[in-house]
């Protein structure tokens, strides 16, 4: 495979598009690079997912492409449903909710969280907590915490996530409302719960024999 090769749009590429199956898995199988990147940022799996070639995504999946580096909540929804390691991870960007908090696609953060992405997930000890920190996305640190994120997490360089806020920001103040105030019994069993569905969690809590209006909590709906 060949990560972040840049070219023009490959066979891979129309391949995916048009949603020829057989002439992608041909491809595939004569060592073409799944994973080539054209230079308006498109891969093969995008050009798939954009498209909804289902099983064009799959067959691209298995064959090493690169999940959720592109920030359409379409794309992602759709690698959601077909499956995708929502723990895939990269050695220099961690997993897809470290990528789309470092780059604020909120959408997809939240798209992640709901299908049941580890909040806590670390690189090199850096959550997807100190992402939204460093980016001083206050939408976004609200959110993840709302979802379990651990405020007190440290990271290579022994900071927690306020330590990369500036005094008296917007997100400064937001780390010091929820280090005063600590999250409900209530949500702190809604956080306990959804660990423990794990990935797929909305799939898992929607079979739950429990009153609907729980079930919409539990899933953030």
């Amino acid at each position: 495979m060949c990560p972040g090769f840049w070219a023009d749009r490959t066979p891979v590429h129309e391949a995916a598009r048009r949603g020829e199956i057989l002439q992608l898995q041909q491809l595939i199988e004569s060592g073409a690079c799944v994973n080539a990147v054209t230079y308006d940022s498109i891969t093969p799996l995008h050009e798939a997912s954009l498209r909804g070639q289902t099983q064009c995504v799959k067959l691209l999946l298995a064959a090493g492409a690169q999940p959720f580096s592109k920030g359409s909540s379409e794309c992602v929804q759709l690698l959601i449903d077909v499956g995708a390691n929502l723990e895939a991870h990269d050695c220099h960007f961690g997993t897809p909710l470290h990528v789309a908090c470092a780059r604020e696609h909120l959408d997809c953060a939240k798209l992640l969280l709901k299908a049941g992405a580890n909040v806590n997930a670390a690189k090199l000890h850096e959550t997807a907590l100190h992402h939204a920190a460093k980016v001083k996305n206050v939408d976004l640190v609200e959110m993840l915490i709302e979802f379990g994120g651990n405020i007190y997490a440290r990271d290579n360089r022994g900071k927690k996530p306020s330590d990369y806020t500036w005094s008296s920001s917007p997100t400064a103040k937001c780390f010091e409302y929820y280090e005063k105030t600590p999250l409900s019994l209530s949500q702190l069993c809604r956080v306990t719960v959804r660990k423990a569905a794990g990935q797929r969690a909305l799939e898992k809590i929607a079979k739950l024999d429990i009153p609907p209006r729980l079930i919409q909590y539990l899933s953030y709906n």
